[in-house]
Parts: C-alpha cells; sequence; structure tokens
C-alpha cells in the first residue's frame, strides 16, 4: 500500500533545503567580495602598490 502524502512536510523540507542553498552561496559570494576588496587596496588602479611616496 502506498504512503499517504505529507505535502507540508515535504514542502518545509524543499523550503530548508532552498534556504540553506540559498545562504551557502550568499556567504561564498560575501567571501569572495572581501577577497577581491583585500586584492584591490594593496594595489592601486595602475597596478603598483601602494605605499609613501619617497
Amino acid at each position: 500500500m502506498p504512503r499517504k502524502p505529507n505535502y507540508k512536510f515535504e514542502r518545509m523540507e524543499r523550503d530548508r533545503a532552498k534556504a540553506n542553498k540559498k545562504a551557502l552561496r550568499a556567504e561564498a559570494k560575501k567571501e569572495k567580495k572581501v577577497a577581491e576588496g583585500a586584492e584591490n587596496a594593496t594595489t592601486d588602479p595602475e597596478g603598483e602598490p601602494q605605499g609613501e611616496d619617497i
């Protein structure tokens, strides 16, 4: 005999998995942005390291 469907539970599980995946993507995007920001902060637009000009 087939099982009785539990639509509410299945939908909650899908939504939970979707939210988890979305959170992981947002975290990866944030880390990538921070890494690119750190990389850009160490060089000026011409590609030369920033520092005091003597």
